[in-house]
Formats: structure tokens, C-alpha cells, sequence
């Protein structure tokens, strides 16, 4: 359910060979296209071999960070771009990205997707050797083992790569600067997306091909789980870390099911078409007679429009969005925050007053905000409400870099769907089921993460790490 969970950040890097090329305005309009995975901060680093680095990293988002001014006072032909939600680490400056800390000479910049499960532990070592942290982010730590490896054991940048990512545990989609070259790296279960693409003489990276669409590059494929990828004679080269293909694939489902644009295709898998299908497995699985088929805007819409031509009952918008509304969750009552919920949805009343409605949601989360929207709706006067769920119940906290919530606030792992049903007051409650959104999917079972549906988690879990660690807004 949209407002109950956020994934965690999106990441881009641009590559030019030409380098009197300021690709900084690139970046820009990729991170604009990846807003959606993070509003809370945005950051740009750049390299021009003239001047060195240069960056700049704000708070909000993308247009309230950068200026044109700002975006001209980064020049370079190489670049990496970030924007941010947390869910290890609080909302502050400090911990927005890329992360940047230097040595003798040169230089790391880092931007990063995913979340490192034992990051407690590596950043107490590293503050045992004396380095001090200006964040409380994973990704600092990851930051500061690459300068380790780099400088202080005099590793060339692969090798000092390849003995950082031995010992991470958990997810990662990285871009980093180092002295000027671009890397890009995706952990070897594949967990978090990352792909690259070319435009004219340029080698574009990002989380999601939408990024690729907006600056018109053509997308060449995806990181190979597992693998580095860096830029030399105008080429992509490839090292697989020792770990690659002796792990478990563990692509997280969400970013089919909610985080990714519906525009966007990952490992092979269009977005769109996936959450189509999921309609037409809820249509499978739960064939109700009534007048319309309504989505919870805006990533439920293709479930709705499948759900729609599955059934013949006729689509229908019952709920409008008011796109121009920004993080709710900064509202310090209880009733301030219901009055959120009325100002990003608003029902059409003449669209459903009277009438038989199937509501379609991602996924229900805590609980809290479906039962506030259907609250809104039933003010609408339907004369029944069906709730289809397009996401399996969410019964277990996310380690990977989902902001979700600790297992006592999850309200599908302490109640039962009839109960959950009861407390929504609503007609009817259906979830889709796992094989179903695995064949909604089309991935085998076996390469997806749903550690947060049946609690088989891709890493061995930190004993006493608990989701109550994760910043939760």
C-alpha cells in the first residue's frame, strides 16, 4: 500500500570518452526519471580532469536540490547521481549521497542501492582502525572499506572491490567514481536492479531502464548479478566476482509488484506486463460480479486494467491523486495525518455511489492506510466493496533496503485474513497467492527474494538484528 513502505534509493553513472563533456545535466534528467524511489535526498558527484571532483548532495527533491546554476557548477565528463530514501540510517544531510572521501592523490565517490545486514559490524571495525563516520548509513561503510582496500593496502580498484564485497552481507547495486574511472557493481544474488545503456559516446547506468528513455539511450542489458562492469576503448568490460553463480538469485519481487515504473524493464521482465498479469491472476483466483473495477492510483492501475479485460467488467477511475502532495509522514498527530490520506486521494463520488466496486491495492503493508482509504470510499456510498490485494500478505520484515515495518506492526503476521477483513469492514478481502504472483511474474520461484512473504531469506540474518534497527519514518 502506497505510503507504508518505500524502497530505498535510485542510482545512475554516466561515462564519456569524450572528456571536455559535461555530463552532470544527464544525470539530472536520469534521477528525475527515478524520483520515485527516493525523495528525501538527491546528490551528484563529477569528475572533470582539469578541476577533479566536484559535488553537491541536498535535501528534497531533485528539482529543489538542483539549479541550473548548480547543475553548471559540476562539470565533468564522468558522473554518478543518487536520490534517497532511508531505511538504514535517518533523514539528514549527512547521510544523503554520493559519498565521497579521499586519499593521497585521489578520490572514491559512491552511490548506493541496497541494504548490508552486517554493516554494524564492519563499521565497528572500521572505527577500531580510526576512521570516523559523519553518517549512520550502510553506505558510508562501504565507502570507507573501498578506501581501505584502495589506499591503505595498495589494491588496484578491482581487487580492492572484489575483497569489500567478500564481506558484505545483504544487497547492493553500487556506481562509483574512483580517480576518474566508473564502475558499476551488483551484488551476486542480484537483489537490487542496475543496467546499462549507451548514448551516442556515452555508457549509461541505472536502476531502471526508464532512466535510459528519458536521455534517449539505448539499453544494451542488465549487470549480471555478481558482476563488475567499468569502460575502457570505448568497451564495456566485465569481472565476475568469485562469489558470482555460487549464490542463490534472489531478485526482489517488489520492484515488480510496487517500486519500479510501470515503463520500466529488469532482468529481462517488462514491468508493465507483469502487473497486468497480476490483474488477471486476481481475476483467476477471485471472479466477483460487479459494476466496476477501480485501481488505487498510481501503481495499481495496469493490475486494475488486467483485472478489467479478464472479466469484462468495465475500468473505471473512483479515486483521483493529487501528484503535488509530498512526504505526509512529517505530521505529528494522528489526525493530521489521516487529513494526508484526503489530500493525495480523493473519490469520485458519481463513480461510485450505489455501485458494486472491486478496489485494487499492491499490497497491504501495517494495515493503516488501506483501512483510512477505505474509509474515504465508503463515504462515496458503494453498495459493496471488494478489496483485491496484488501482493501475497506481507507477514515478515524486509533486510534488503525496504523501509517496511517490524513484524508486531505488520497486520497480515498477527491476524488472519478473515480478521483483517472484519477490521476493514469490507465485503470481500482476497490476496493474490504466491504461485500465482510467481507466474504472474514469470520467473522461476527459486531466483525471486519473498523473504518478506515466507520468511526464506536469501542471507543468514545477524542474530539480534531486528527491523526496529531500520529508520522507519
Amino acid at each position: 500500500m502506497q505510503g507504508e513502505m518505500e524502497d530505498k534509493c535510485g542510482i545512475v553513472g554516466i561515462h564519456s570518452k569524450d572528456d571536455s563533456k559535461d555530463v552532470a545535466s544527464l544525470i539530472y534528467y536520469c534521477l528525475y526519471a527515478l524520483q520515485h524511489r527516493g525523495q528525501e535526498s538527491a546528490g551528484i558527484a563529477s569528475f572533470n580532469p582539469t578541476i577533479g571532483l566536484n559535488h553537491y548532495c541536498g535535501m528534497g527533491l531533485i528539482t529543489d536540490v538542483f539549479s541550473n546554476e548548480r547543475i553548471q557548477s559540476l562539470p565533468g565528463h564522468m558522473a554518478i547521481g543518487h536520490v534517497r530514501y532511508s531505511t538504514t540510517g535517518q533523514s539528514k544531510l549527512e547521510n544523503s549521497q554520493p559519498f565521497v572521501t579521499d586519499f593521497g592523490d585521489g578520490f572514491i565517490a559512491m552511490a548506493h542501492n541496497g541494504d548490508i545486514v552486517n554493516s554494524g559490524e564492519l563499521r565497528q571495525e572500521l572505527i577500531d582502525e580510526g576512521f570516523y563516520f559523519k553518517s549512520d548509513s550502510d553506505s558510508e561503510v562501504i565507502c570507507y572499506m573501498l578506501k581501505k582496500e584502495h589506499y591503505d593496502n595498495d589494491k588496484n580498484v578491482i581487487d580492492s572491490i572484489e575483497a569489500v564485497c567478500k564481506k558484505l552481507v545483504g544487497s547492493y547495486a553500487l556506481t562509483i567514481l574512483v580517480d576518474g574511472e566508473l564502475y558499476g557493481v551488483r551484488d551476486p544474488m542480484g537483489i537490487k536492479p542496475l543496467a546499462v545503456a549507451k548514448r551516442d559516446d556515452d555508457f549509461v547506468l541505472a536502476s531502471e531502464t526508464v532512466a535510459f528513455d528519458v536521455i534517449n539511450a539505448e539499453y544494451i542489458r542488465d549487470i549480471v548479478p555478481g558482476e563488475i562492469i567499468y569502460f575502457e576503448n570505448d568497451e564495456i568490460n566485465s569481472h565476475m566476482l568469485e562469489s558470482a553463480g555460487k549464490c542463490k538469485l534472489s531478485h526482489c519481487m517488489f520492484e515488480y509488484v510496487y517500486f519500479a515504473r510501470p515503463d520500466s524493464t529488469i532482468d529481462g521482465i517488462n514491468v508493465y506486463e507483469t502487473r497486468m498479469n497480476i490483474g488477471k491472476q486476481l481475476h483467476e483466483l477471485y471472479p466477483i460480479d460487479a459494476d466496476v473495477v477501480i485501481p488505487v492510483p498510481d501503481s495499481s492501475i495496469p493490475a486494475a486494467i488486467g483485472y478489467s479485460r479478464a472479466s469484462g467488467i468495465p475500468y473505471g477511475e473512483g479515486l483521483i491523486k493529487n501528484r503535488y502532495v509530498g512526504r505526509t509522514f512529517i505530521m505529528p498527530t494522528q489526525e493530521e495525518r489521516e487529513l494526508a490520506v484526503r489530500l493525495k486521494l480523493n473519490p469520485i463520488k458519481k463513480a461510485i455511489k450505489g455501485k458494486k466496486i472491486i478496489l485494487i491495492d499492491d499490497s497491504i503493508v501495517r494495515g493503516t492506510t488501506s483501512k483510512q482509504l477505505l474509509d474515504l470510499v465508503k463515504e462515496a456510498e458503494p453498495a459493496e466493496i471488494h478489496f483485491l490485494v496484488g501482493c501475497p500478505p506481507v507477514i515478515a520484515p524486509c533486510y534488503y533496503g525496504v523501509a517496511m515495518a517490524t513484524k508486531k506492526e505488520l497486520i497480515a503476521a498477527n491476524y488472519s485474513i478473515e480478521e483483517i477483513q472484519e477490521q476493514l469492514n469490507i465485503d470481500s478481502l482476497g490476496y493474490i497467492t504466491l504461485p500465482a504472483l510467481v507466474k504472474a511474474i514469470g520467473m522461476p520461484e527459486e531466483n525471486l527474494c519473498m523473504g518478506c512473504l515466507n520468511e526464506d531469506y536469501p542471507t543468514e540474518i545477524p542474530e539480534g538484528l531486528e527491523a526496529e534497527t531500520y529508520y522507519k519514518p
